[in-house]
Parts: structure tokens; sequence; C-alpha cells
């Protein structure tokens, strides 16, 4: 089992910066392809961004894309997701997720076994 603990979340302002994390424990992440989620007030989750297991690859949803930045530290079994320029419509919670071992990413919330109990984004304007 791979447990996955969010955290970073918080209230900010238009054109701010956040970065999250995501602690995995139980078993280690490093090989698999890791994933942020994120789900608005009455809207389906959506994808955000993945990476491989190794982190040479990686892969945003448009609206996020330049932005948005998803690293991983294999060595601390964690993985981030820095925000810059944030918008209002960026306001979300926002899950981890890990897929099975060395599956490729996908965007698909069903493709991933592991997700962390989500934290929590709001951007005013």
């Amino acid at each position: 089992q791979v447990q996955l603990v969010e955290s970073g979340g918080g209230l900010v302002q238009a054109g701010d910066s956040l970065r999250l994390s995501c602690a995995a424990s139980g078993r280690t992440i490093s090989s698999r392809a890791m994933a942020w989620f994120r789900q608005a007030p009455g809207k389906e989750r959506e994808f955000v961004a993945a990476i491989t297991w190794s982190g040479h690859s990686t892969n945003y949803t448009d609206s996020v894309k330049g932005r948005f930045t998803i690293s991983r530290d294999n060595a601390k079994n964690t993985v981030y997701l820095q925000m810059n320029s944030l918008k209002p419509q960026d306001t979300a919670v926002y899950y981890c997720a890990a897929r099975r071992l060395f599956g490729p990413p996908r965007r698909d919330v069903y493709e991933y076994n592991y997700w962390g109990q989500g934290t929590q984004v709001t951007v005013s304007s």
C-alpha cells in the first residue's frame, strides 16, 4: 500500500505562488508515475500534471502550462507542484495520485491506484 499526504495549500491572491508537496509512505513511489489532479466545487476531478517514475518526462493540462511545474525527489519519496501566477480559476482541492508500478503517466483519474486526502488552494482576485 502507498499512503499519500498533500500539504502546502492555502489562501493566496491572484499572481502569487504556492508549492504543494505530496509525501508518500508505506511503499516507495520511485517506480510509479505520479500526478496532480484538482477538483473545484460542483465540478469533476480534473488532471493537472503528471511525471514519469524517473522524472524525465512531464505533461500538463493546457490551462497550467508555463505556470505550474511538477517535480519529484525519489530519495525523499515526495512529489511537488510549483504553482506560479495563480488565477482565481485555479481554486480547487488538489490531490496527489500514484499509478501502478512502472505504468506510464495517464490523465484519467481511473488510471491511478492511490490518492491523498487533498489540500485546498484558494486564489482570490
